[in-house]
């Protein structure tokens, strides 16, 4: 952790890691705090895996056809949307079992990619970055369409807070109320989908869904109220991604595998000890 200190005034990348970490954290803690309470994490598995076919597409065209701006992420944003409105209305048109239709955007996302990947010249070597994260290497194009990304997931979230809020915790009621519980739900899902992709950069395709959840977790166990969830789940966030990048910086070991290494065990330490001191009062009042 000393080396990484040490350094990090001296090197733009580390700065830009850095300001990644900070970026995703606010959407993760915001849609975090959502996808937790909604219990829709198998949903945003799905997205987060399918925008391996993004990714892989727009690598294709970027190489192949010389689409030079066509970046990735732009083509994991166009796909984790069109996974998150299919998944939607499948499941709201043609009454499908839901794990069947989370299942099948998953496992034909992540087809679809391996497809362009096996197609781009020289592509396989960079399949690794985005499968387990690679914040180190963060740009400052990336920074700046994480920003806008950022901006845009939390000003939705935060402007329809009301309305998530009485979806996540009671649907029927909501729809009782004259809330359009579909419309959100498609909603929600998309703010989601701009999430995974916000993450995506910071610990990978295969880590997103932790990242996305633990924090949240965690701090449902210090919180009553949903935007305080929100704001300690961001705060959590913060954390474990500065800490990861610290820890991992100086054996030269993936940043997005110790990050999440951090929130595992992060999120046991806090059910741990939730549960023993709620044993604690219990026993006192017995």
């Amino acid at each position: 952790m000393a080396e990484f200190l040490a350094d990090l005034p001296r090197y733009a990348f580390l700065q830009y890691a850095l300001l990644a970490g900070v970026l995703a954290s606010i959407a993760c803690g915001i849609v975090g705090t959502y996808v937790v309470t909604r219990r829709i994490t198998s949903v945003a598995g799905a997205i987060a895996h399918s925008i391996l076919g993004g990714m892989g597409a727009a690598r294709y065209c970027q190489v192949v056809l010389g689409w030079s701006w066509f970046d990735p992420l732009i083509g994991a944003v166009l796909s984790a949307i069109a996974a998150a409105v299919v998944i939607a209305m499948v499941r709201i048109t043609a009454r499908q079992r839901e794990d069947t239709v989370i299942a099948s955007v998953w496992a034909i996302g992540m087809a679809i990619g391996l497809l362009f990947i096996f197609r781009t010249p020289g592509y396989n070597e960079d399949l690794m970055s985005y499968l387990f994260g690679s914040i180190l290497m963060v740009t400052p194009d990336d920074l700046r369409l994480m920003g806008g990304l950022d901006v845009l997931v939390a000003v939705v979230a935060l402007l329809f807070y009301n309305k998530f809020l009485a979806v996540c915790f009671d649907e029927e009621f909501a729809r009782i109320r004259g809330v359009r519980v579909e419309a959100y739900h498609i909603l929600l899902l998309c703010l989601t989908a701009l999430t995974v992709v916000l993450l995506v950069t910071v610990v990978g395709i295969v880590m997103v869904i932790a990242l996305l959840t633990l924090p949240a977790a965690a701090a449902s166990h210090f919180s009553r109220k949903l935007w305080h969830m929100m704001v300690l789940s961001t705060l959590f966030t913060v954390l474990f991604t500065t800490a990861g990048m610290a820890l991992s910086y100086g054996p030269d070991l993936p940043a997005g595998a110790t990050i999440i290494i951090i929130a595992g065990a992060a999120y046991i330490l806090v059910v741990f000890f939730h549960q023993a001191f709620y044993r604690a009062i219990r026993a006192e009042r017995g």
